[in-house]
């Protein structure tokens, strides 16, 4: 497979279908921010060890060891990029579901959503553009197009950055009417979000089919690291079993929804950076419920009696 080959490859997904990407992240993105009180904000404050260490690996060794895997692999640079772009995107709002299914601390994964979305408004630009420019082929394409990290940060901050304090001046200020639509936002928005992932990618089977193994590969290897980097910083940081099962699945499932909406807006959806997004669109949900799973069956706390033990 060529570097041209899969560059000249194209997504169906034309400008109204962004739009539409664009506003379901929103509205999931105000779903989430529905549940957030400043209380949960001062709760951190007072115990931050679990928040910091799931920022500190969402941030900064997710990218950073994403771009090491990227020189280690003989992939297209716009793969390597796109690999990059998801690693410098938030975590996926999907994560505070699979980790209350994982039995994890689903309050200690909404408090990082929460705090990453704010912080990837200033982050993923950076990492995106610090990460892309470190390597002569990667920089190759971010110079190509032309890439403007203020446009992308503006971008950012309207599709989840808004929203996100909207949602929560909604939820102090409108309890009631909040009740009524959480439901719809909490859920609703979160299977618009899949339904339009699973249709692009329908969509496009052939560019699947046609680039499967690579892509597949990539992204299965790409993802694993990532829920290796949460669980292993979290566990060296010594934070309990709840704590670590939030962290590792907010370091595993990335904001795809927005790194296919940054591609398509300023890399005019490159071939091997949409096939990148867009499969761990699908797979960071199939190893999410995997792990969560395997780990809804392993008690977080060690047994204190007999009969607990049975």
């Amino acid at each position: 497979m060529s570097t041209a080959e899969i560059d000249a490859a194209e997504m169906l997904f034309n400008p109204n279908a962004a739009l539409l990407l664009q506003g379901i992240l929103a509205l999931v993105t105000f779903g989430v921010a529905l549940e957030l009180k400043v209380s949960d904000f001062t709760a951190i404050a007072r115990a931050p060890k679990p928040v910091l260490l799931g920022l500190f690996a969402q941030f900064a060794l997710l990218p950073a060891v994403t771009y090491l895997l990227t020189l280690m692999l003989d992939i297209p640079a716009s793969m390597k990029l796109g690999m990059i772009l998801v690693a410098a995107c938030p975590g996926g709002n999907i994560s505070n579901f699979i980790v209350y299914l994982a039995k994890g601390n689903a309050a200690l994964s909404i408090s990082i959503t929460a705090i990453a979305t704010l912080g990837a408004i200033v982050m993923t630009p950076i990492n995106i553009n610090f990460w892309g420019g470190m390597a002569d082929d990667t920089a190759a394409l971010l110079t190509k197009f032309n890439i403007d990290p203020v446009g992308m940060l503006i971008m950012v901050f309207v599709i989840m950055g808004l929203p996100l304090v909207l949602g929560m001046t909604c939820g102090a200020k409108l309890p009631n009417a909040t009740k009524r639509m959480l439901p719809f936002f909490k859920y609703g928005s979160v299977l618009a979000l899949i339904g339009f992932i699973a249709v692009t990618f329908t969509a496009n089977w052939t560019l699947f089919v046609q680039f499967g193994v690579v892509i597949t590969i990539t992204v299965v290897l790409h993802n694993a690291v990532a829920f290796a980097i949460g669980y292993t910083t979290s566990r060296i940081g010594g934070i309990s079993k709840p704590d670590v099962r939030a962290v590792t699945v907010e370091v595993g499932i990335q904001n795809s929804g927005l790194g296919l909406t940054l591609i398509f807006t300023f890399f005019g959806g490159l071939g091997g950076m949409a096939l990148v997004a867009g499969s761990w669109g699908s797979w960071h949900i199939v190893a999410g419920l995997t792990l969560a799973a395997i780990w809804s069956r392993v008690p977080t706390t060690m047994p204190e009696t007999a009969e607990e033990a049975a």
